[in-house]
């Protein structure tokens, strides 16, 4: 069962794996991507404190056009050898990435953010997964290119489940993988419905 609101909930966000996310756990919520300019590299090396920013960005813009309601913003990105891994320009750029992550191990961060308006108070917290891209062959990279999968997706892949063929996630959540960590996002929902009451 979801966690009951007190308030209008807004995922800051136009990821369409988010927004199923949010429909599966049985949350009713309204969408207002933030539509802000990323940076491309984490300051001082730490992509920790690269999520916490960009998802406070998205919440920061989208709180801007709203006097009421709880904002969720999220960002996520694949973190290998000290850079970002962040979503293709092209399909190039995609086998590119691709092959670069191909049988290695490496992190998929995701920064959230919950922003109440209007007292503007906010909780924030990042989770790190651990994950293995699959080493393709010439077919089967081909293939997933032409799948579109890799479409607006960090690290240029998106992750089906637990049993994806293509993807493992050797620790952590696999929903964080998705692009929102729902374990501890009802956590931290509970968290502000009891706030809210206390009010």
């Amino acid at each position: 069962m979801p966690v009951v609101l007190p308030c209008r909930l807004i995922l800051a966000s136009g990821s369409r794996d988010r927004r199923k996310l949010l429909h599966q756990a049985g949350y009713s919520f309204e969408v207002m991507p933030a539509n802000i300019d990323e940076p491309a590299q984490a300051s001082f090396g730490d992509c920790r404190q690269y999520v916490q920013e960009v998802a406070w960005l998205k919440a920061a813009a989208v709180a801007r056009q709203i006097d009421e309601g709880l904002i969720l913003a999220a960002d996520t990105v694949g973190w290998f050898q000290g850079k970002v891994i962040g979503k293709p320009d092209d399909e190039a750029h995609a086998r590119q990435i691709l092959r670069t992550l191909g049988g290695k191990v490496h992190e998929l961060w995701t920064g959230v953010i919950l922003w109440k308006r209007p007292e503007d108070w906010q909780l924030a917290w990042q989770e790190m997964s651990e994950c293995q891209v699959t080493t393709f062959s010439d077919a089967e990279l081909d293939a997933y290119i032409a799948s579109n999968r890799w479409v607006g997706c960090s690290g240029a892949y998106a992750i089906e489940g637990p049993n994806d063929p293509y993807v493992r996630v050797l620790r952590g959540s696999v929903t964080n993988v998705i692009g929102l960590p729902m374990e501890s996002l009802e956590k931290m929902l509970s968290a502000v419905a009891t706030i809210c009451r206390s009010c």
